[in-house]
């Protein structure tokens, strides 16, 4: 039996990642609003709780009787080294002003909650949940000189602290220690283990 995964998030990245590594998908939408979660506490409990907030809020369409599906959201953030918390910039100038404060160096964390759910009494109901964090460290360094270049050639607002790494941006990774996936916004080995062990692959 194929499975149905709803991937509540716009994240070009995040849906790359599921592409390139074969897991079916659909994306789907969510209403939370992640401004009333908290900056003043650490990277990993916020962008978890921002994860769990999305999948409260998530919106799939009504299933039938029995039917099983999978759906899964994810946060990314930055934090620099001045411990400065970096979402997705607003504009040109917030993409500048994160980009110069990461240049020393920056830890990267997603979480993802992942939930199994099932179709009764025209309600989706909640059969079993995985919440999964994982982290890297990266230099990304982008000089003054290549910022417009740089800016002109990513979607900067789309991206945590404006920094990508793959494709166009790996040119300007100077170094990363830790789970690369979860730079990107999905750490995939833990996501591929999380779907195994609810059943989403039959082999």
């Amino acid at each position: 039996m194929e499975y149905i995964l709803y991937l509540a998030s716009g994240s070009a990245s995040r849906r790359g990642m599921l592409m390139a590594a074969g897991i079916p998908f659909q994306v789907t939408d969510h209403a939370a609003d992640e401004g009333s979660c908290s900056l003043q506490q650490p990277l990993e409990q916020l962008v978890t709780e921002i994860a769990l907030l999305k999948m409260e809020h998530v919106q799939i369409p009504v299933g039938q009787e029995g039917q099983v599906v999978f759906v899964l959201t994810a946060d990314t953030m930055t934090l620099d080294n001045h411990n400065q918390l970096h979402g997705k910039p607003v504009d040109r100038h917030d993409a500048r002003l994160m980009l110069t404060s990461c240049r020393s160096g920056a830890t990267v964390g997603t979480a993802f909650c992942l939930e199994k759910r099932i179709f009764q009494g025209r309600a989706w109901v909640t059969l079993e949940k995985i919440v999964a964090y994982d982290q890297a460290w990266c230099v990304v360094d982008v000089p003054d000189v290549f910022l417009d270049f740089y800016l002109d050639r990513i979607p900067f607002t789309q991206v945590s602290g404006g920094i990508t790494i793959e494709g166009f941006g790996e040119q300007f990774v100077k170094e990363v220690s830790g789970c690369y996936s979860a730079i990107l916004g999905m750490p995939m080995f833990k996501l591929r283990e999380a779907l195994y062990s609810l059943g989403f692959y039959a082999f």
